[in-house]
């Protein structure tokens, strides 16, 4: 299987202009439509703010990665490229803690 390479940052502000069908039960449409409601915000709002939070969970716990011959090299590439140097991030790492400068 061909890894995706055209994934999206999650942009929940964006406009929406494509559509899920989805079937459920209805204790399941109870539920959700009970718990939109009570947090205020349409079924769309709260199913598509549902669905987003656990892809992007799902994504940041992923271990493992399929590489074909061509994106193993350019891996192997980036990891052997010398540290850019970062002056702001070396600034940053001298700075006291936060909670050391409160006190």
């Amino acid at each position: 299987m061909k890894p995706r390479t055209d994934m999206a940052i999650s942009t929940p502000d964006a406009r929406r202009n494509r559509r899920f069908q989805l079937r459920a039960t209805a204790s399941e449409e109870t539920l959700i439509k009970v718990a939109a409601e009570r947090q205020g915000v349409s079924v769309t709002d709260f199913i598509m703010r549902s669905a987003r939070e656990k892809a992007e969970q799902a994504l940041s716990e992923q271990t493992r990665f399929m590489l074909d011959g061509k994106q193993w090299k350019a891996f192997l590439a980036a990891l052997d490229r010398p540290p850019k140097d970062k002056p702001r991030l070396r600034r940053l790492f001298s700075e006291p803690h936060v909670a050391k400068r409160r006190s």
